[in-house]
């Protein structure tokens, strides 16, 4: 739950401002952050190199013996600033040659000096989220209240790009004091940063591919559409990314918990979690994504504005993805790195990369923004099957999928109910509540009616709860 707090808390302050936003800089505006920030993503990702989930394992590991976390703490941070600088350089560079939007790619640059000091990962690893999550809200408000003092006209994006990536990067300050507590100071003489290069490499490659999902859509549209057509992805992904921060927010605490598991060789209480978090996760993904697709007509226009009413066809296009990324991330964040299946992980998303890019080029040419939409699907869709097939000597497909029946009848009824009140109903909060309330009523009902195993869960954790 914290980590699902932070993870929605990482999404909710630029979510939280998009309907004014939206309004205030127009889809040009919005086009142009979307555009600049996909290209910041890959110097970030150049110069994270891998390290933020490589990280997170290696402490898992060694998380009881303080000497040799600290050790490899430092080591992997120190690792972490020299590849950043090394990314920035390169930025530079890339800037001295770009003409068009040079201002504001400047501006979103503090992302990449933000990610030198994130050391998010070592918390996660301790499974300490609440220090995560407490220091930054904050540092969120604060960047939401200078969001609707500071940004008034369309001539304000440099603002709004100023404050988000400044907010970044104090937020990530912030932890740095609870290393006092935490870590002990570095022994420069004995550390080798470089040692874990090569290791945090091996995850640099499957961060690169799914950087694909979440960058190269905007890039290429920006190439072969229009800046406005990318302006519409972004706001599309916003609302389905703030949806899978939920749903996949397990994903970060399981993976030091099955790292520390098969560091012990408990394997079949590697399983068990697996099992009970896959299941978990199809119980929420899948209401989530009806829901969405059922009032995305008229919740686009009502959400984003007039100017934005197309969005309402790209989040029902890309609602499915709430299952799909949240099942492959049970399986590839949570199963196959902590026990250490890089390898596989790494095909995975690589061949999803692969056939998101091969689409792209002719669905956007074809179909514009809804093309690079369903190219978003089918790639996500490629993943999942692939580890499917992978795992499938390694993990029971009836155990995995037990009530997976169950989870799509209530989602496709809920679907049907929702969207009939959704084109009927005046757009109005009254009726997108209603609407919402209904869904949840017609699922849970559901739920209760066809007993899926994942209700037998909910009086332990109550008691676990209740003993804590």
């Amino acid at each position: 739950m914290y980590n699902m707090s932070y993870n929605v808390l990482i999404l909710l302050t630029p979510l939280l401002t998009v309907p004014y936003i939206s309004r205030v800089l127009g889809p040009y505006g919005v086009g142009v952050n979307a555009t600049t920030n996909s290209i910041i993503t890959y110097f970030l990702l150049l110069g994270t190199v891998g390290i933020t989930i490589y990280g997170n394992r290696e402490i898992a590991f060694i998380r009881e013996d303080k000497v040799k976390r600290s050790k490899v703490f430092w080591e992997i941070e120190f690792l972490q600033i020299i590849t950043i600088f090394f990314a920035y350089a390169l930025f530079l560079l890339y800037l001295w040659y770009q003409k068009q939007f040079r201002i504001y790619f400047f501006y979103q640059s503090f992302l990449i000096i933000a990610g030198a000091f994130d050391i998010s990962w070592y918390f996660m690893a301790l499974e300490d989220f609440r220090k995560t999550v407490t220091r930054n809200v904050l540092v969120k408000l604060a960047s939401l209240i200078a969001i609707f003092t500071l940004v008034k006209t369309s001539h304000d994006i440099g603002t709004y790009i100023l404050i988000i990536s400044l907010s970044q990067l104090f937020g990530n300050m912030t932890l740095w004091p609870y290393l006092r507590h935490s870590v002990l100071k570095p022994t420069f003489k004995r550390l080798r940063p470089l040692h874990h290069l090569i290791p945090s490499f091996s995850l640099f490659i499957p961060q690169i591919a799914i950087q694909i999902y979440l960058a190269l859509n905007k890039t290429m549209l920006w190439k072969l559409d229009s800046v406005t057509a990318s302006g519409f992805f972004d706001y599309s992904d916003k609302l389905i990314k703030l949806v899978l921060a939920i749903v996949t927010a397990t994903g970060t605490v399981m993976l030091p918990r099955i790292a520390n598991l098969y560091a012990k060789r408990d394997f079949k209480k590697v399983r068990e979690y697996t099992y009970n978090s896959f299941d978990f996760v199809l119980a929420i993904a899948v209401p989530m994504a009806f829901g969405i697709a059922g009032l995305a007509t008229a919740l686009a226009p009502w959400f984003f504005g007039r100017h934005f009413t197309s969005v309402n066809t790209l989040l029902m296009i890309e609602s499915p993805v709430i299952i799909l990324i949240g099942l492959s991330n049970v399986i590839g964040q949570q199963y196959l790195l902590p026990t250490k299946q890089t390898k596989v992980y790494t095909y995975s998303v690589t061949v999803g990369a692969i056939v998101n890019v091969v689409l792209n080029i002719p669905l956007i040419i074809f179909w514009g923004v809804q093309g690079s939409m369903w190219a978003t699907v089918a790639s996500e869709l490629t993943v999942t099957i692939y580890q499917l097939i992978v795992v499938r000597h390694q993990l029971r497909m009836d155990k995995l999928f037990i009530n997976c029946w169950k989870y799509l009848f209530s989602g496709i009824l809920m679907f049907i109910v929702v969207y009939m009140l959704n084109i009927s109903m005046k757009i109005t909060v009254v009726s997108l509540s209603l609407q919402i309330i209904e869904g949840l009523l017609i699922y849970g009902g559901c739920m209760l009616i066809l007993q899926p195993s994942i209700l037998k869960h909910i009086p332990l954790i109550l008691n676990q709860r209740r003993k804590g």
